[in-house]
């Protein structure tokens, strides 16, 4: 089994030298680039597994890599962890809006991001977990988790990665209530300091997304979230 491709857009040389050490140590195959317009040319022919994109970058800065990059079919569905200096609250809300799947601040602990790449990437592995249903159903929505596809009334619903994993680890508890602690392991896959608001942003990205049903995800205040049960 071919190992998975990640492609690093950073034009810091010391950074992206040092990721991509650490990805080859992992056995990770690595595409390097320095610029967000080639680097946005490689992610549409190469077809990366992952993307870990820094935002100030010659040529196109990463938001708009990340935005065109989501618009695009052949590569809305890739993973993305951004991997930034700008770390106010802000940026990570923007990130997270645009598409991300995860979004890490300089300087960064290498070690860390492994563990998050690795995360992501046993999110888009297709494992779901034993006794998981496979076909879920809300009123006219459906969620196939075998194939990674929701619909509302047949009509798709482009999620995220992140905010699928989201919608139906929900969907799979419904009626009970989730903590944040919970949903960032279940759906993450790791658990870190100040990362709660993480959670609520994709909350609320998703409530966005289905519309209709943006009700039923109620907040349970001080504790986390509960899909209703019909």
């Amino acid at each position: 089994m071919e190992a998975p491709a990640i492609l690093v857009i950073e034009d810091d040389t010391d950074i992206l030298n040092l990721v991509a050490w650490h990805l080859e140590t992992e056995e990770y195959r690595v595409i390097k680039s320095a610029d967000g317009s080639q680097g946005l040319e490689t992610a549409i022919s190469e077809l990366p597994d992952l993307i870990v994109l820094d935002l100030m970058l010659p040529g196109m800065d990463g938001l708009s890599v990340c935005r065109t990059l989501k618009q695009n079919q052949k590569t809305r569905d890739i993973p993305v962890i951004m991997l930034t200096a700008k770390g106010e609250e802000v940026d990570r809300i923007v990130g997270f809006e645009l598409g991300a799947d995860d979004y890490m601040v300089k300087p960064f602990s290498p070690r860390e991001l492994m563990l998050r790449i690795r995360a992501v990437l046993n999110r888009s592995s297709g494992t779901e977990p034993a006794g998981a249903a496979t076909l879920l159903h809300h009123r006219e929505m459906t969620v196939d988790a075998e194939n990674y596809r929701a619909f509302i009334d047949k009509q798709p619903l482009h999620l995220t990665l992140t905010e699928f994993h989201l919608l139906l680890e929900l969907l799979n508890n419904k009626g009970r209530v989730r903590s944040r602690d919970q949903l960032l392991d279940r759906v993450w896959g790791y658990q870190f300091e100040g990362y709660h608001r993480t959670v609520d942003t994709h909350i609320r990205r998703l409530r966005q997304k289905i519309g209709p049903y943006a009700d039923d995800i109620e907040t349970v205040r001080g504790v986390g979230y509960r899909f209703k049960d019909e």
